[in-house]
């Protein structure tokens, strides 16, 4: 009855996880409200607004340019982007000139979803839809198809997650440029080109394919230019080329080093020429820039009011960007200059009205600073600018003062609003908490008895939990986690050796040996890829020594395969001849390292050397979606058959089938791990064997289980940072878009680390129910209730510190993202990986046993 009880608290627990996620992802998330309709020109007493210098606009998207600036055809600037740096959230920033949602982030994952549209909301591109003269036109990612259904004329789409491609993705669009420069029937064309972020995902951005796509792009660029000299109906055409955003060194964004936050922006027309006369010629290349702000930086938000003023539309509502002042050189007259900046200002006045109500437009403008807070400071400013209009029509020589002033004010509220915390649902992030501690709870009184019974051993995993709680509430903690596993890991092997010794003192040099070997391959894992935000340039073995030994990587490679075929030739296939299961090992394991060289061959042909090189020259030329396909049926067919043929008459078996499913299992993850990470597989078969040598209890298997995980996470080069998620892999075996199937692969590439030791850890516990021929009671259920202990433990925590930081400097860049992967590895790695896949194999372990 007890026993009962205890599975039934443990099923509850693990229920109320995700729906705890739900509930706290749902208030802490939630969809910014923002003003409807389109901005209309308010009437000012300077009349008209301005004459907008251009006409129509071709948008292109993508990252680097050179060409054209050192002519003054061109004005660049570094765009800051505020994190999270991916497609989605910065269109959104690009085009309402606002502040999106980290609800984006898992929008941007989700190829079909539409909930995100801007259908509603007022962007340039609706005021330039709205104001007529013209079609709109857009190729390239479909994500602005799904952000603005239903207002291009004229548009070809491109999935953004086919990172395999480079090519097809960008020869889509430029296929359409010439024909749409001939043509006069459009205002508005956006050209989205992905290959350069593909190529970033792919093999980072010192790829040999780098060079030449910057030099495809400079070519588009040179083509679209010298139309809009030679086309009449093109000379008041405005040019923008910007990146979205950037990539750091692993060629991946989203957080938010310099790297990922400092896109490209540059404007160009012939009518540049002769109003950059004035201004100080740009050198070409620039310098070397540490932080990459190689020009003047603005605000990704800024590009909507500039582009308002330049072509002649009303800036949009929810707008906090700021117009660039460096193009008030188009306006001589004064009246126009102040109408641009006014009118940016009284827009964004609008907005920090309705955000702050007690912003009071009446009263003094002396002391400004000496306020108490920034919206009083912002409130005094704004009456010392709107009484300064007064003096500008009887006094010229104030107006550069009041443009400075102004200009001031726009990059304060700028800032004020940008900093403001989002509209957090209190009640659902309190609620999401009990549910996440009320599922805590449960999961402790159901390992109450066994805890109680093993106080003393169950100590260190007590500690983990609370230590690991405790630093979710430091920020530097949440960036740098991985040195916590990878001491605490060290800490606890040792402590293992130690135990093991005193246990069998007859076997002395074995455990001597085994505990040294264990340290040593765990202190290779944690120098194998630098990770979080410190040191995630620093050499390690993965991107610095591999690249200038690629013999010894492919060695290790080979290696890697090669101990997997021999587990697998000698334990697999037990009702086949043994040349035979030799056989069909050896075709399994040579189709899936020529997919990998074929792949490393397209991806990162700098990496081949050797033999490798040789082979993936003589490649047969079948394609890699099919020699993916290839691999997962032949890896597929062979789980089948060990499942099915080891239910055969116990007297017919020839060997128990586990290892051969953990075989299997790990040639499945080294393909969906990158080439420089196969050799980490081996190191973890090499932790694995070791471990397995040591007489260990079922809480030390869970702990070394739960500490393992965590160590080969970071190891294989994850963080806590949206951009360290690798996408290289994400369609193998995938020809189009598929949410799902794109979803599991993603997670699985990722999660290797820990789904290798979900199955080497169902081996261990195997081991533990057998010993000593009694099959020990409860053994995987008091495993998974202690894991949960520990899942729904740090959920509660994240949850906690998200809640009470959220007006934190750093909410949307350490701690958001921090909650986004405490999801994943509550509901993907703890109830798929641990519960589902360890569950089953458990289970099949005890029918086969």
């Amino acid at each position: 009855m007890a026993s009962r009880i205890r599975n039934s608290l443990l099923v509850v627990a693990n229920v109320l996880i995700p729906i705890a996620i739900l509930i706290f992802a749902s208030g802490f998330f939630p969809y910014k409200p923002f003003l409807s309709g389109l901005a209309q020109y308010e009437s000012l007493e300077y009349g008209a607004p301005p004459a907008a210098p251009f006409d129509k606009v071709i948008f292109m998207v993508v990252d680097a340019l050179r060409s054209l600036i050192s002519n003054g055809a061109a004005l660049p600037f570094t765009a800051h982007a505020t994190s999270p740096t991916i497609t989605m959230p910065r269109i959104k920033a690009i085009t309402t000139g606002s502040i999106p949602s980290f609800l984006d982030v898992i929008l941007n994952f989700a190829e079909s979803d539409t909930s995100s549209s801007l259908a509603t909301q007022d962007t340039w591109l609706a005021q330039m839809k709205a104001r007529g003269g013209g079609k709109m036109i857009m190729y390239g990612d479909d994500t602005w198809l799904k952000l603005f259904p239903e207002t291009f004329d004229r548009a070809d789409g491109t999935s953004s997650f086919f990172v395999s491609d480079f090519t097809e993705v960008d020869n889509n669009v430029t296929r359409h440029v010439p024909e749409e420069l001939m043509k006069d029937d459009w205002n508005t064309m956006v050209l989205h080109y992905l290959g350069l972020d593909h190529i970033g995902h792919k093999a980072g951005p010192r790829s040999p394919n780098m060079i030449p796509k910057q030099q495809e792009m400079d070519g588009i660029v040179r083509l679209i230019y010298e139309n809009m000299e030679a086309q009449d109906y093109l000379s008041s055409t405005l040019l923008v080329l910007c990146g979205d955003h950037g990539m750091n060194d692993a060629g991946n964004h989203g957080g938010s080093a310099p790297g990922e936050t400092s896109p490209a922006l540059v404007f160009m027309s012939p009518k540049f020429k002769d109003l950059m006369q004035t201004r100080q010629r740009f050198e070409v290349p620039a310098p070397f820039e540490e932080e990459f702000e190689y020009y003047k930086t603005v605000e990704q938000s800024d590009i909507a009011p500039t582009l308002g003023a330049l072509l002649g539309f009303p800036i949009p509502k929810n707008n906090l960007g700021a117009f660039i002042d460096d193009f008030l050189l188009f306006w001589p007259e004064r009246n126009d200059r102040v109408q641009i900046l006014l009118r940016n200002a009284r827009q964004i006045l609008s907005v920090v009205t309705a955000t702050f109500p007690s912003f009071e437009n009446d009263g003094p403008s002396e002391n400004c600073h000496h306020l108490s807070s920034s919206v009083d400071d912002l409130a005094c400013q704004w009456r010392s600018i709107t009484q300064g209009l007064v003096g500008l029509q009887a006094n010229e020589q104030d107006h550069a003062v009041w443009v400075t002033a102004v200009t001031k004010w726009l990059k304060e509220a700028q800032d004020l609003m940008s900093g403001t915390a989002s509209n957090y649902d209190v009640k659902k992030l309190m609620t999401g908490q009990v549910i996440a501690a009320l599922a805590s709870v449960m999961a402790g009184v159901a390992a109450g008895p066994f805890i109680v019974s093993n106080l003393k051993a169950s100590i260190p995993f007590i500690a983990i939990c609370l230590f690991y709680g405790i630093m979710m509430f430091a920020s530097s903690y949440v960036e740098e986690e991985q040195h916590f596993w990878y001491w605490t890991t060290t800490g606890w092997l040792f402590l293992l050796s130690i135990k093991n010794l005193r246990r069998q003192p007859r076997k002395l040099w074995l455990f001597t040996i085994s505990s040294i070997m264990i340290l040593v391959a765990t202190r290779i894992a944690r120098r194998w890829n630098q990770t979080g935000q410190k040191f995630a340039g620093d050499p390690d073995i993965a991107r610095t020594f591999f690249s200038q030994h690629r013999l010894t990587l492919w060695t290790l490679v080979g290696a890697t395969y090669l101990w997997n075929l021999q587990s697998l030739a000698s334990k697999g296939f037990p009702r086949f001849p043994q040349i035979l299961a030799g056989v069909i090992s050896t075709l399994l394991a040579t189709a899936a390292i020529t997919f990998k060289l074929a792949f490393t061959n397209e991806d990162s042909p700098e990496l081949l050397a050797g033999i490798a090189k040789t082979m993936a020259d003589n490649d047969t030329g079948i394609p890699l979606v099919l020699r993916a396909r290839l691999v997962f049926i032949g890896i597929a067919s062979c789980l089948v058959y060990t499942v099915l043929s080891s239910f055969s008459p116990p007297s017919k078996r020839q060997n128990v089938p586990m290892r051969t499913i953990h075989d299997l299992i790990v040639l499945l993850l080294i393909t969906q791990t990158r080439a420089t990470n196969i050799p980490l597989m081996l190191v973890f078969e090499f932790q694995y064997s070791l471990l397995s040598t040591l007489d260990l209890s079922l809480i030390e298997i869970t702990t070394s289980t739960l500490l393992l995980q965590q160590t080969s996470f970071f190891a294989l080069g994850n963080s806590n940072a949206i951009s360290s998620i690798d996408l290289s892999s994400a369609y193998n075996g995938v020809d189009s878009y598929n949410v799902f199937a794109v979803g599991v692969l993603i997670f699985v590439s990722n999660w290797a680390g820990p789904l290798y030791f979900t199955s080497a850890g169902n081996l261990l516990l195997l081991k533990l129910w057998k010993k000593d021929g009694v099959k020990r009671k409860n053994v995987w259920g008091n495993h998974i209730t202690l894991l949960a202990i520990f899942i729904a433990s740090s959920l509660t925590a994240t949850m906690i510190a998200c809640t009470i930081l959220r007006t934190h400097l750093f909410i949307w860049t350490v701690f958001s993202p921090k909650f986004l992967y405490t999801m994943a590895w509550s509901a993907g790695m703890h109830l798929g990986g641990n519960v589902l896949v360890g569950g089953g194999l458990w289970s099949l372990g005890k029918m086969l046993s």
